[in-house]
């Protein structure tokens, strides 16, 4: 696999290169970059399989240099320096990333993650490209759902909840349509927290603007549009009817 680094950091591009080296055989790092610009030329000329390319650089950032681009037919992972709470967004645009120091293992599982999946999309980087420029998690308005052959951009002002299904999740939209991917609830739950979404169940992650009715009872429960009633823990119940006064 022929990749190419393009960082405006030369401790941290050989760096990235040194762990390539150790932890990544299989890729051939055929060009480094601190020159963004050298970086876009290089791209064009040697057809990289896959790029690592940091996002803020002086004279053309991460962003600028992919708009330079037509199709991107390779495979991209992001090494960033943004801290955790802004790396949620490249969770919600389903594109690899790692942060700096970039960590080994991490590393590891990246390539591994490049090697299953289809190059990126354009649709994943003007999402990502948003979200990271708007940190407030209440104006993220989109979430990729990845299948077998891509992903699927979903509205979150149309999921209405999400169900555990083992190491499954379920999403529902308004539309009637139903989504499952390969993560877990709490992968889920951590991916949208701070937002609409709330854990009233250990298997069910709920919009509270989709609730269209609380009934009391033990913990009691909540119906959805689709007319599916939804249990509230005991242990959330509390914590839920305090959300709720929110709203």
């Amino acid at each position: 696999m022929k990749a190419l680094l393009i960082d405006d950091e030369t401790d941290a591009l050989e760096a990235l290169h040194l762990s390539l080296l150790e932890t990544c055989p299989e890729v051939a790092v055929a060009g480094k970059f601190a020159d963004p610009v050298k970086g876009l030329a290089a791209i064009r000329t040697l057809k990289p399989d896959l790029v690592f390319l940091d996002i803020e650089m002086p004279v053309m950032n991460g962003f600028q240099l992919l708009e330079e681009l037509g199709e991107l037919p390779f495979s991209l992972i992001f090494s960033t320096a943004y801290d955790r709470f802004a790396v949620k967004a490249f969770r919600y645009s389903a594109i690899d990333y790692l942060l700096k120091p970039v960590n080994p293992e991490e590393l590891r599982k990246a390539v591994d993650k490049v090697v299953e999946k289809h190059r990126v999309e354009k649709a994943q980087i003007e999402l990502l490209r948003q979200q990271l420029y708007h940190p407030d998690t209440r104006r993220f308005d989109k979430i990729a759902l990845p299948y077998a052959h891509g992903y699927t951009f979903v509205e979150l002002a149309d999921l209405m909840y999400c169900e555990s299904d083992s190491s499954y999740t379920k999403f529902y939209l308004s539309t009637g349509e139903m989504y499952l991917i390969t993560k877990t609830l709490g992968d889920v739950e951590d991916m949208l927290q701070g937002g609409d979404f709330f854990r009233i169940h250990k298997q069910y992650l709920v919009n509270m603007r989709h609730i269209r009715n609380y009934i009391r009872g033990d913990g009691g429960y909540v119906v959805m549009p689709n007319k599916v009633n939804i249990p509230v823990s005991r242990i959330k119940k509390d914590e839920f009817t305090e959300r709720f006064t929110r709203f």
